[in-house]
């Protein structure tokens, strides 16, 4: 039991250090060696647990990626109908990738081809964008002139934006951005007046 803690530790601080090591030099600079140091640990321990750099790769990927289904989970379950599920989701999602370095390599390593890492945490967070809003066009949240993939498309190209741009400017992540980003658009997509979150 001991021996799988350590192991499960070890694993877990070697995709710390990878997404730390990758967000700074990239996918294709980075270096086992580097990130074996970083994480404290021999090379031998690295290749015990991650066979090469792509397996490593995989996942933090995996890792970030799981971070964001349960980001949209909890935001669903909250109640209160789609629109306040999104406007929860997207808070939540900004600051995790500000705060969590996995979750934000993540996004970078899953959408860099040299990496190719599998699915695109972007194209996760797309689907589940554009799912909400068909729901609340369905069941009335939407403005009549509103249609739920134009909606769909501001909000992914806005989120997206706030995500690259935040990754060497962190006030683009900040509460105060993406609050001033939905009180911008919710009464358009609404056609009622402004509401805060």
């Amino acid at each position: 039991m001991v021996k799988q803690e350590r192991a499960a530790r070890t694993r877990q601080a070697l995709i710390r250090a990878g997404a730390e090591v990758f967000a700074e030099e990239g996918f294709v600079r980075a270096s086992l060696t580097t990130i074996s140091r970083r994480a404290g640990v021999s090379n031998g321990a690295l290749h015990f647990h991650f066979a090469s750099k792509q397996a490593l790769t995989e996942a933090i990927v995996a890792e970030a990626l799981e971070g964001v289904r349960q980001i949209v989970r909890d935001a669903g379950a909250r109640g209160g109908g789609p629109l306040e599920a999104l406007v929860e989701a997207t808070h939540r999602l900004l600051h995790r990738i500000g705060d969590d370095v996995v979750v934000r390599a993540g996004f970078e390593l899953s959408d860099d081809p040299g990496a190719g890492a599998g699915p695109g945490l972007r194209r996760e967070w797309q689907r589940w964008v554009e799912g909400v809003l068909l729901q609340a066009g369905e069941d009335g949240w939407l403005a009549e002139e509103v249609s739920a993939d134009d909606a769909a498309t501001a909000v992914v190209a806005a989120t997206t934006g706030f995500e690259v741009l935040g990754g060497t400017d962190r006030t683009w992540l900040s509460e105060e951005r993406v609050a001033g980003f939905w009180d911008l658009l919710l009464p358009r997509l609404t056609g009622r007046g402004p509401r805060r979150h």
